[in-house]
C-alpha cells in the first residue's frame, strides 16, 4: 500500500497539544458535506464546514457536530460485552471472537446453514471498510436468510435501474444543477440533504433554480421545510401517488408533449406505453389523490413545456403500497419527455472508484421465503418477513441473527412482533457500538471504532452525485490500542468460520484490506492511474487533496454506459404494469374508506435511531409528536394540550399532539427513528427524550407486492384523545410488554 500523507493519518507525537485541522467528509447522511475538525492531538476543538470543499461550498447541517458527541459518547460501547445472567460482562477480544464463531456454528450444526439471519442497517453504506470487505464475512456464514434495511428503503429504486438499465446501482440523479424545472414527490431535501441525490447545499441549490427562472414544484401530504421553500406545493393523499403519476403521463400523451429525443435510438417497448395509461386521466386521479384535475393537467402540460424538467421522488413514494410501480413512473415520466442523460434531467455519474463492475447487477425472485415465499432480490429477502421467519416453527426456521449496524425494532415494520422473534433466538451476534433495541437482544456485542477512528471514502455516494467528486480522508484519531474496525472483526470472523486452505488464500486474505481495494478502483476508473499515468487517480494522489477533487459536471453517456448486453434501454412495462389491476381494486376501496393514514417525517437533526444519543442534536423541544390537522383534531375532540393514542392492526402508541396545517386532511404524521424506553437499552440521552416508535404501528403484512418493499406510508389508523396521564398510561403499551 503506498504511504498516505501523515496529516491525513495520524499524529505524530510533536504534533500533540497543538491546535490543528483535519479535514474529511461528515459520513452521517448521504451529503458527503466537507468538514472541517479543529482539534489539539487528543480533543475536538469544533466541527466547521469546510469552504474549501468544491462540491459542498462550506455548507453543513446540524448532524455533523454528532460526529464529535458520537466519538466522545459514554454510552459508546467500547469492549466486547457478553450477556450472563448477572448482566453484560466485558470480554477480550479474542474470547469474543471466539464466542461468536461458536454460537454460529452451534446454530447451524443444529439446525442447518439458514438457520442463521443477517441484517444490515443504514450505517453500512456510510462505511468504507464495511462495503469493500463484509461480503467475505457474509459469504462465510453461507445462509440464504439474508435481510437489510434496503426493503424499507430504496428497493424500488434498485429493481427499476436493474431492469431498465442492466445494473441495480446504476441509478439516475436530478442534475439539480441545470434544471429548470425540478418537480419533488414525496421528498424533504432540506431534512434528508438529498437521498439516492446526493446533494449537499441543497437549500442554495433550489434557489438558484428559481434565480435561473425557473421553478421547483413540491408534491407531499405535509408542507415540508422544502415545500415552504418551494414555487408550489400540492397536498396528496399517502400512498396514491401512482394514481398522479398514470394521470401525468396520460395527459403527456394526449397533449402530444411526448419527445424521447436520442432515446428513441436505442429504447425498447416505448410505443405499448400509451395503451397502458390509457383511461387513468387526471378526473380520475382527483377522485383518490386529492389533488384537483385541473392542477393534475397544468403539472402535467408545465413539465412537458419546461425547458430542461426533471422529476424526482423518494421516500414519499418508495415505502407505499405501490413503491416500485411509482419509480417506474417517475422514470418514464422523465424518459417520455425526453430528459434522461441530458444536462438539467435525469444523469448517470462518472465516479472515481466505480465499484459497478465488482458488484452483482441484481437478480430477483430466485429463491423465496420460506413462510410468505415472498422474493428475493439480490441475495436478500424483505425484512416485513422477518419475524416471521423466527416466529413460524418449522424446517429452515431461523433461530440465530447477526446484526450489523443496525436497529431493526425501530426501522422495520411491527417492531412489536420483531422483539418477539428476537427473544427467543439460539444465538444472536451484534456488531454494534451501542446496546439499543435491537441489541439488547444479542448475547455478543462487537464494538468496531467510532467513524473518525477509521479512513473514510464514501463509495456509494459519490455514485449518487449531483456532480463528479473525489475526497479520502484517513483516521482523525489513531484507533485504542487493541481496537478493531468493522472489517476486521469480520475478517477475524471469516477466519474462524472458514479456515484459509493453502498459500495463495493466506496471502489474499493477508494483503486485502479496504485501502488496497480502494486504490485498485480508483487507479482502474474512469479518472484512473490505468489510463493515465501522468496524472490519473491513485489513493496516494488522492491523498494530496484534503479538500477533495472536482471531477466536473455529469454530462451524457448513453448508452455506452449502459450495463445491458446490447446496450439497449429495455422499459419491460409488462412487468411493471401488471400492478395495475392491483391499482384498480386499491381505487375502489380508498374511495370506500374514512381512516385517517399514517405517514413518517424527516428532520434534519435526525437520521434514524442513531443519532438520537447526541445531546446537541435533541436538545430542542420534543419532536416526537402526532402531526394532524385542525379539522381531524376537532372531530376527535383532540386539543393541542393532550395527547393521541394511535392505534393499527399491530399495535398503539400514545404521544402529544401537535395540530397544524401543515399536514393534508386527512392524514396524520410521526417521526421516524424514536421509541428508546425499552428496557435494558444504554442511550441515556435518547432515553431522556424516548418518544415511540411509529413501527409499532407499521404493518409487516402490508407490503409492496411488486417489489417486496416494506409499506411505512399510508397505514390506516384510529387515532383518539388521552387527555389524562391515567388514560395514557393505561393506553400506552408497557415497557416490560414491548420487551
Amino acid at each position: 500500500m503506498p504511504h498516505l500523507t501523515p496529516h491525513l493519518y495520524s499524529q505524530s507525537k510533536s504534533a500533540q497539544n497543538k491546535e490543528q485541522a483535519h479535514f474529511r467528509a461528515c459520513n452521517l447522511c448521504e451529503a458527503m458535506c466537507g468538514i472541517k475538525i479543529t482539534h489539539n492531538g487528543s480533543q475536538i476543538l469544533s466541527i466547521k464546514g469546510d469552504a474549501e470543499d468544491p462540491f459542498s461550498r462550506g455548507h453543513i447541517c446540524p448532524k455533523a457536530v454528532a460526529l464529535q458527541d458520537i466519538h466522545e459518547d459514554p454510552d459508546r460501547i467500547r469492549q466486547p460485552l457478553l450477556k450472563t445472567e448477572d448482566g453484560w460482562k466485558e470480554i477480550g477480544w479474542e474470547e469474543a471472537l471466539d464466542r461468536a464463531a461458536e454460537g454460529i456454528r452451534r446454530t447451524q450444526k443444529a439446525h442447518g446453514k439458514d438457520a442463521v439471519a443477517t441484517y444490515l442497517g443504514n450505517p453500512n453504506v456510510h462505511n468504507t471498510g464495511n462495503l469493500l470487505m463484509g461480503r467475505h464475512f457474509f459469504n462465510a456464514v453461507r445462509t440464504r436468510n439474508r435481510f437489510s434495511a434496503t426493503s424499507v428503503d430504496q428497493l424500488p429504486h434498485h429493481i427499476v435501474a436493474w431492469k431498465l438499465f442492466g445494473h441495480q446501482l446504476k441509478i439516475p440523479v436530478p442534475d439539480i444543477d441545470h434544471t429548470t424545472h425540478m418537480v419533488i414527490i414525496g421528498g424533504n431535501p432540506l431534512a434528508s440533504n438529498g437521498s439516492i441525490m446526493t446533494v449537499p447545499d441543497v437549500r442554495n441549490r433550489l434557489k438558484d433554480i428559481q434565480k435561473r427562472g425557473g421553478q421547483f414544484i413540491v408534491i407531499d401530504p405535509r408542507r415540508t421545510e422544502t415545500a415552504e421553500l418551494a414555487d408550489e406545493h400540492h397536498f396528496i393523499k399517502p400512498g396514491t401517488d401512482a394514481f398522479l403519476l398514470m394521470a401525468i403521463l396520460n395527459t403527456l400523451f394526449e397533449k402530444h408533449l411526448i419527445d424521447t429525443g436520442r432515446l428513441t435510438a436505442f429504447l425498447d417497448d416505448f410505443d405499448s406505453i400509451k395503451d397502458y395509461v390509457s383511461g387513468w386521466t387526471p378526473e380520475r386521479a382527483a377522485a383518490v389523490t386529492g389533488i384537483s384535475a385541473q392542477t393534475i393537467h397544468q403539472l402535467a402540460v408545465d413539465f412537458g413545456k419546461a425547458d430542461r424538467p426533471v422529476m424526482y421522488g423518494r421516500m414519499g413514494v418508495s415505502v407505499q403500497v405501490f413503491g416500485l410501480l411509482c419509480q417506474f413512473l417517475i422514470m418514464l415520466i422523465n424518459i417520455a419527455t425526453g430528459r434522461l442523460d441530458e444536462p438539467g434531467g435525469l444523469m448517470f455519474t462518472r465516479p472515481a472508484a466505480d465499484i459497478l463492475k465488482q458488484t452483482g447487477r441484481g437478480h430477483f425472485g430466485k429463491g423465496l421465503s420460506r413462510v410468505r415465499k415472498l422474493p428475493e432480490f439480490n441475495g436478500e429477502f424483505p425484512v416485513a418477513a422477518m419475524a416471521e421467519e423466527m416466529l413460524v416453527e418449522g424446517d429452515g426456521q431461523v433461530r440465530g441473527l447477526v446484526t450489523v449496524a443496525g436497529n431493526p425494532v425501530l426501522s422495520t415494520p411491527n417492531g412489536t412482533q420483531l422483539e418477539k422473534g428476537l427473544e427467543g433466538l439460539d444465538f444472536m451476534v451484534s456488531i454494534d457500538f451501542y446496546l439499543n433495541e435491537t441489541t439488547r437482544h444479542a448475547d455478543l456485542i462487537l464494538p468496531p471504532v467510532s467513524p473518525l477512528e477509521r479512513d473514510h471514502y464514501d463509495i456509494i455516494f459519490h455514485l449518487l452525485a449531483v456532480r463528479n467528486t473525489t475526497r479520502f480522508a484517513g483516521p482523525l484519531f489513531p484507533p485504542p490500542a487493541g481496537a478493531m474496525e468493522d472489517w476486521q472483526i469480520f475478517k477475524a470472523l471469516e477466519d474462524r468460520l472458514r479456515p484459509v486452505k493453502g498459500l495463495t488464500e493466506k496471502l489474499a486474505r493477508k494483503f486485502s484490506t479496504p485501502r488496497r481495494l480502494l486504490d485498485i478502483l480508483l487507479r482502474s476508473g474512469p479518472h484512473g492511474w490505468f489510463r493515465n499515468p501522468l496524472k490519473g487517480l491513485s489513493l496516494k494522489r488522492l491523498a494530496r487533496h484534503p479538500h477533495g477533487i472536482d471531477l466536473g459536471e455529469l454530462k451524457p453517456s448513453l448508452p455506452k454506459a449502459l450495463y445491458t448486453k446490447d446496450k439497449r434501454i429495455h422499459l419491460q412495462p409488462e412487468f411493471f404494469f401488471n400492478d395495475l389491476k392491483r391499482l384498480e381494486r386499491f381505487e375502489s376501496q380508498l374511495k370506500e374508506s374514512d381512516t385517517l393514514l399514517l405517514f413518517g417525517r424527516r428532520h434534519v437533526r435526525s437520521n434514524n435511531s442513531w443519532l438520537h444519543n447526541s445531546h446537541r442534536l435533541i436538545k430542542s423541544k420534543s419532536r416526537c409528536t402526532v402531526m394532524m390537522h385542525p379539522t381531524d383534531a376537532k372531530q376527535r375532540g383532540i386539543s393541542e394540550v393532550g395527547q393521541v393514542s394511535v392505534s393499527s392492526r399491530v399495535g398503539n402508541i400514545t404521544l402529544p399532539v401537535e395540530i397544524t396545517d401543515a399536514v393534508m386532511s386527512g392524514t396524520i404524521s410521526i417521526p421516524h427513528g424514536w421509541g428508546h424506553n425499552r428496557e435494558g437499552v444504554r442511550l441515556q440521552t435518547a432515553a431522556s427524550v424516548a418518544g415511540q416508535s411509529i413501527n409499532d404501528l407499521t404493518d409487516d403484512q402490508d407490503i409492496d407486492l411488486l417489489s417486496g418493499n416494506a409499506v411505512l406510508n399510508g397505514i390506516a389508523v384510529r387515532a383518539v384523545a388521552v387527555e389524562s396521564q391515567d388514560e395514557a398510561a393505561q393506553e400506552q403499551p408497557s415497557a416490560q410488554a414491548l420487551s
